[in-house]
């Protein structure tokens, strides 16, 4: 048994805002990847910004399929301040993000506002504990598309685009349901 890594099945959905009874003000974390040019690997600095406290992880991060995105092979080394500093070299492809979590369906649900060049950009992710149960889940009533098997929406994909990139990229989705206009996700 791998005892280094885990698998994280997942769905990923577009969302215009954080859905109720979530603000921007509430509980959060704030998340910098900074994502290794021409690898596999992220180095994530998280932050609580209630205690300050920080945590720095050393990722990689790979699909258990090809064309599957919806099963992310992840490998973590925790790293200490002194080892944090070595790898900060590598910093520069970085995305900025607040996380977001809420309890939905017995579940629990990320959503991550993204900042800086990508503020607009707005995703819900689900994980699931077998692809049986990722395949019956119905689509969240605040999702507008779903992002799970689309490359373009992968962090490692995003580090170097804008709003008006991501704002091509939905152009060509399908949404989920008509009437999305119509919907209350305030």
């Amino acid at each position: 048994m791998d005892k280094t890594g885990r698998t994280e099945i997942q769905r990923l959905f577009l969302i215009e805002r954080l859905p109720e009874p979530l603000t921007r003000a509430s509980a959060h974390l704030q998340l910098f990847d900074n994502y290794l040019t021409g690898t596999r690997l992220r180095l994530r600095s998280i932050r609580n910004p209630e205690t300050k406290e920080w945590t720095h992880v050393l990722q990689q991060r790979r699909f258990a399929a090809e064309g599957d995105l919806s099963q992310v092979n992840i490998a973590e080394i925790f790293l200490d301040e002194t080892e944090h500093e070595q790898f900060k070299a590598f910093e520069g492809n970085e995305i900025r993000k607040n996380r977001y979590f809420h309890e939905m369906d017995g579940r629990t649900a990320a959503f991550d506002v993204f900042l800086g060049p990508l503020w607009g950009l707005n995703v819900a992710k689900i994980e699931f504990d077998s692809l049986k149960k990722a395949t019956d889940f119905e689509a969240p009533f605040f999702a507008l598309f779903e992002i799970t098997d689309e490359p373009f929406f992968d962090g490692g994909s995003l580090y170097d685009k804008k709003f008006d990139d991501v704002q091509a990229a939905v152009e060509r989705l399908e949404p989920l349901a008509k009437g999305i206009e119509d919907r209350n996700i305030d």
